[in-house]
Parts: structure tokens; C-alpha cells; sequence
């Protein structure tokens, strides 16, 4: 990461975030990407011998999430293997690395919320974390025409109808930014879900070169 003119802190060479017990890292660099995939369908399906081919298009499902993922500039991909009796909670969190833009300016946290709502792209709201400021967005996403959210299986021409919570943090002496995109379905337990993810968000904090959290 490159420091901001005239700024005196070194920037963080990482992050920590506190997971949920019950969710997967999905390593979505395409040299580990299969085995990740793998290892992620065998704990699904442990003691499970009698559906194969269940397995083999969930595979293809998740190689296909992490494709994605590592596409759209991912770095990392959780997904939630959480259970409630014998149903798993279907959740997903993309985290990506925004570079610093090209040009000389850099948009403030509130430019970027009024352009999001002048695009009704959802309403946002600037929050502060233990890491700093950070632009929390909901949004209500899926139905006819509209792609799944970024690392959630579905159609790309039809969708179900899910929510999604973006959390967009300045990274601390850059101009880059990090984005962390939380998505479920459960739309009729969204309230809920928001709970988490704005948990799992606020747990996230900044890591010196030496690993020690700043």
C-alpha cells in the first residue's frame, strides 16, 4: 500500500476480523482454489455418502463463486456453514480491495453515499468503527434482471431477492479503500442477519508490519 502525501503513519499491511464460529474461508487465489472447494464440499457433506450428484454441482457452484469473487478484485470469500437444526444459514462475505484511484482527487465517505443514493443504489450512512469511518450501505438485491450478489450462487439473468450490507473503510495513511459485502437470502430474517454482519464489521481491525493491531 502507498501512503497519502504528507502523511506520517505507515500504512497497515493487514487486517483482522473476528468470524462467526460456523463459517468457511474459501481461498479463492486460482492456484489453491480447488482444494479450498474441496475441503469446503467434504465438511458439507461429511457422513454423507449417498449424494453425488449434489456434491459434484455444488462444487461447481462454489468454483464458479470463487472465480467470480477473484474476478471482481476479491481477496478473500467467507461463506456461512452455520446451522439452525438440520438447515444451513446461507450467508456470504466478499472482501475486496478498492486501489486508489487514478486521478489526483479522492472522494469523501459522503460524496460517495449521495452519489450511491442520487443512483438509489441504496441509502448510506457514514458509521465509525473501532478501524475508523466507514460508509455502511443496505440494500435490498435480486429479482428479474438483476445479477446474485457478489459471491452468492444464482442466475445471472434472474436472481432471488436478497439483502445486502456494504461496509467501505479508508485504509489508514492510503487513499485505498476496503470493502466488505455481506449477503444472504433470508430476507424474512434480514433484520437479524444485519445484526451479524454489523458485528462481524465492527470487529474488523488494522494490523501493524509487526502483526500487532493498531
Amino acid at each position: 500500500m502507498t501512503s497519502s502525501p504528507g502523511s506520517q503513519a505507515a500504512p497497515p499491511s493487514d487486517y483482522r476480523l473476528l468470524m462467526p464460529e460456523g463459517w468457511f474461508r474459501l481461498d479463492i487465489e486460482p492456484e489453491r482454489r480447488e482444494r479450498s472447494v474441496d475441503a469446503l464440499v467434504n465438511r458439507r457433506f461429511e457422513g454423507t455418502d449417498n449424494a453425488p450428484h449434489i456434491k459434484r454441482q455444488l462444487r461447481q457452484d462454489l468454483l464458479a463463486q470463487a472465480a467470480a469473487a477473484f474476478r471482481e478484485g476479491g481477496v478473500e470469500l467467507y461463506l456461512s456453514l452455520q446451522q439452525a437444526g438440520p438447515l444451513t444459514i446461507p450467508a456470504s462475505l466478499l472482501i475486496t480491495f478498492l486501489p486508489a484511484p487514478n486521478s489526483a482527487g479522492t472522494l469523501s465517505l459522503e460524496d460517495i453515499a449521495a452519489s450511491l443514493a442520487s443512483a438509489r443504489q441504496g441509502e448510506g450512512e457514514v458509521v465509525q468503527l473501532a478501524a475508523g469511518a466507514a460508509l455502511r450501505v443496505r440494500r435490498a438485491t435480486g429479482g428479474p434482471g438483476h445479477a446474485p450478489p457478489a459471491g452468492m450462487p444464482g442466475k445471472t439473468e434472474e436472481s432471488l431477492p436478497s439483502v445486502t450490507l456494504d461496509y467501505q473503510l479508508p485504509v489508514p495513511a492510503t487513499s485505498a479503500h476496503l470493502l466488505m459485502t455481506f449477503s444472504t437470502p433470508l430476507v424474512q430474517i434480514a433484520d437479524a442477519m444485519i445484526e451479524l454482519f454489523d458485528a462481524v464489521a465492527g470487529s474488523l481491525t488494522w494490523v501493524d508490519g509487526e502483526g500487532k493491531d493498531e
